[in-house]
Order: C-alpha cells, then sequence, then structure tokens
C-alpha cells in the first residue's frame, strides 16, 4: 500500500494531471447546462422522443479527463529530470527505488484507477444530477447498474489510454488521437458505416454498457459490452507489460 500511496501523491503532484481532473470533472455539466435550452426544444417539439438516456450521453465529452490521466501517469516517467541532465528520465530514479518493474506497474494501475472512479463517480453523479435540474420529469434517474456501468467505462478508457502509453513510449500521439477520436470525430463510429465489427472496438462497444438508444448496426448486450471492453483493456495491458518489463530504461 505505501507503493500505491507514493504513486498516488506523484500522479496527484502533476499540473498536467490536475487540468486532466479540472476539465473531465466540469465539461459534462457545463455542456449540459449549455446544451439545456435546445433541448428543452426538442423535448417541446417531438424531435426528442426518447430521453432515457439524457444526461448520460453527455458525459462522452468528459472523457478527456481520464484520457490524461491515463497517459500523464506513465508518460510523466518519460520526461528529462531536468536541463542538467538532459539524458536522464523520471523512469530511471522510480526503477532505482522499485525495481521490480511489475510491482511498480500494479502499484501505478492502482493509482490511476482509483483516482479515475473518484473522478468518475464525482462527474456522472454532478452530470445527472444537474440534468434532472433542468428537465425534471423528462429526465429519468437511470439505473444504479446504468451508472455505475458508466463510471466503469471511464476507469476502462483510463486504462486503455495507460496500455497505449506503455506500448508506444509517447504520450502525445495516443493523447491526440483518443481526444480527436472522442470529442471532435469518431473514428471508431465512422467504421460502424463500414463494417459491422467496428462496434466491438472498445470506446464503441463500451459506450453500450449504460446507453440504450445508440445507433449502432449492431446492439450489444450491456454484459457482453463490458466483458468486450475489458477484455480489450486487459490484452493491451498485458501487452504493454511485457514490453515494459523487457525494455531498457
Amino acid at each position: 500500500m505505501s507503493l500505491v500511496r507514493a504513486e498516488l501523491r506523484k500522479l496527484l503532484g502533476l499540473p498536467t494531471a490536475w487540468v486532466g481532473l479540472v476539465l473531465g470533472t466540469l465539461t459534462s455539466p457545463v455542456v449540459v447546462l449549455l446544451n439545456a435550452p435546445y433541448t428543452r426544444r426538442a423535448i417541446a417539439d417531438g424531435t426528442l422522443t426518447d430521453t432515457s438516456d439524457l444526461g448520460l450521453r453527455d458525459l462522452g465529452i468528459g472523457l478527456i479527463g481520464p484520457l490524461v490521466l491515463g497517459v500523464i501517469v506513465v508518460s510523466s516517467e518519460y520526461t528529462s529530470t531536468g536541463q542538467d541532465a538532459p539524458g536522464s528520465r523520471q523512469l530511471t530514479a522510480t526503477l532505482t527505488a522499485v525495481p521490480h518493474r511489475l510491482r511498480l506497474l500494479a502499484a501505478k494501475t492502482t493509482a490511476l484507477v482509483l483516482v479515475v472512479t473518484a473522478q468518475a463517480a464525482v462527474t456522472v453523479a454532478a452530470t445527472l444530477t444537474l440534468t434532472q435540474v433542468l428537465h425534471g420529469a423528462h429526465a429519468p434517474t437511470p439505473a444504479p447498474i446504468r451508472v455505475a456501468a458508466a463510471i466503469l467505462y471511464w476507469t476502462l478508457t483510463a486504462l486503455l489510454a495507460y496500455a497505449m502509453v506503455l506500448i508506444t513510449r509517447n504520450g502525445i500521439v495516443p493523447l491526440t488521437l483518443l481526444i480527436i477520436n472522442s470529442s471532435v470525430v469518431s473514428v471508431s463510429y465512422l467504421l460502424t458505416k463500414v463494417t459491422d465489427l467496428a462496434v466491438y472496438l472498445p470506446d464503441i462497444v463500451g459506450a453500450q454498457m449504460f446507453i440504450r438508444s445508440a445507433d449502432f448496426p449492431v446492439e450489444v448486450a450491456p454484459v457482453t459490452a463490458g466483458l468486450v471492453m475489458t477484455a480489450w483493456v486487459v490484452a493491451l495491458l498485458a501487452v504493454g507489460a511485457v514490453l515494459f518489463q523487457g525494455r531498457d530504461v
């Protein structure tokens, strides 16, 4: 537990991590607030008839938070320790303190899961509460299992980013691609228009754990969706762990 506490302090001591925490926590509630007039009009004129996902859909934009956290927890280890030693990385000092690499990864993974799960719980609660305040009876309270699935989706998304950085040892490219895919244009969603198999990509299938009115060519049951996304994350983490174990610093 002392190693997990150390990794928690290290993660929360990073300014970029706080950027991810603030953006991830605030973005979804702000989007709900900004979209409220349009949503009310859509409900009133009958354009929006299925409100079962109201609030839950807005959680997608907040994924920038867990993505940043998942990337920075690894990429920070590959930054230079200072101008006096430009070739030296933080990872050198970390491995000197904790030579057992898999134990280090386990602590980093646990710290990331704890932080992202807490952030997700706060964000989901704030987003759904604000949605109900703004839209009243038109915003039914989601079942607890759907709320838990949304929190799990955020956590698995952070772990997905984390695994990608473990594999590539580069934070910029995975973070850029993941943010664009989750907020600007979803390449995964576009691929579902080409092949039905694309619904099993991690970001698409994971959303079906808690989104009910998704426009996908194949409907995946929530439990199956959770298992598939978890399998993606476990597989990528395993690859990342093997590579991290065998690489030089």
